[in-house]
């Protein structure tokens, strides 16, 4: 009986120093889950204080793959953040710029209004400051149509559709836009004979380039000028060039008239945006072109636009 009575103990204690090691396992197993699972409580809610995690946070072990995702996780939210800050602060340049450019002819027309309230002023200048009233509503008219034009580009809203297109047609089309105002200017347009071919662009958006560019040739030159265009084809671009023999560009001003409204302090005085060649610049990289600009201040500016020639 004795015997028996020992054999017994043995396995009770056997089986009781089982237990304690299975507690002891589950129990480090759950300190081990708690420990990591406050460890990832932590490391989020740095992510959400917006606290740099860095390379010593990963330990190796089990969870540092999960520990290296949390880590891309904060890096690509603090990607979208600068992202949207950014674009937060070219909406309240646009908004600046646009309210800037609108001031002016917003304030002439109600100056214009309240001169034509007056009883006393002559049928023949109610007639003067009617013609006044229509031509800076068609400035704003213009004016409203170009910035729609650049949103829609700049947020691709337009169905862009860029194909192999014959060029001929495309600067006949802009030519025939600006044609009257060159006759009333009276300015020589010369174009050079050139072979038709088929360039890589969208025909209405790429007129909108060339009369943007006829138009600002026509500003800058004196009445009595000349503008050329001329067509160069190479092996892999046709550059199309439009030339003046106007005002020309100072040097120091060349790599920011592309800019989105920027006007030289020298032509503050005179009709214009600032969205013309911004807007040329950004149709041309829709089509895998490009524009460059050569100008001698006092003699005049040549710009080219850089078309892609069609694969046969």
């Amino acid at each position: 009986m004795e015997l028996d009575i020992s054999g017994r103990n043995k396995d009770m204690w056997s089986l009781m120093i089982i237990v304690i090691l299975l507690f002891l396992v589950v129990g480090w197993s759950i300190y081990e889950k708690r420990s990591t699972y406050r460890r990832i409580d932590e490391l989020l809610e740095r992510v959400l204080n917006q606290e740099v995690i860095v390379d010593s946070d990963i330990k190796e072990g089990e969870y540092s793959a999960l520990v290296s995702k949390i880590k891309k996780i904060q890096e690509v939210l603090e990607n979208h953040a600068r992202s949207a800050e950014i674009e937060k602060e070219q909406v309240k340049s646009l908004v600046s710029n646009m309210s800037h450019q609108l001031k002016t002819p917003l304030a002439n027309l109600s100056l214009y209004a309240e001169i034509l309230g007056k009883s006393e002023i002559s049928p023949e200048q109610k007639n003067e400051f009617f013609s006044k009233m229509q031509r800076q509503i068609e400035k704003l008219s213009w004016m409203v149509e170009s910035l729609s034009k650049m949103v829609k580009l700049e947020q691709n809203l337009d169905d862009f559709e860029v194909k192999n297109t014959k060029i001929r047609q495309t600067i006949l089309d802009a030519v025939d836009t600006v044609y009257e105002k060159l006759e009333k200017k009276e300015i020589h347009l010369d174009m050079e004979p050139f072979e038709d071919r088929f360039l890589y662009h969208n025909r209405k958006w790429t007129v909108e380039v060339f009369v943007n560019l006829l138009e600002n040739a026509m500003k800058y030159t004196e009445k009595g000028g000349s503008i050329s265009i001329r067509v160069k084809a190479y092996e892999l671009y046709t550059e199309i060039q439009i030339s003046d023999n106007g005002r020309g560009i100072r040097q120091e001003e060349l790599t920011d008239i592309f800019k989105r409204f920027y006007r030289s302090p020298e032509v503050e005085n005179m009709e214009g945006s600032g969205i013309g060649l911004y807007l040329a610049n950004l149709i041309l990289e829709k089509e895998k072109g490009y524009i460059t600009v050569l100008s001698e201040y006092g003699k005049g500016s040549c710009f080219s636009v850089f078309l892609q020639n069609c694969k046969n």
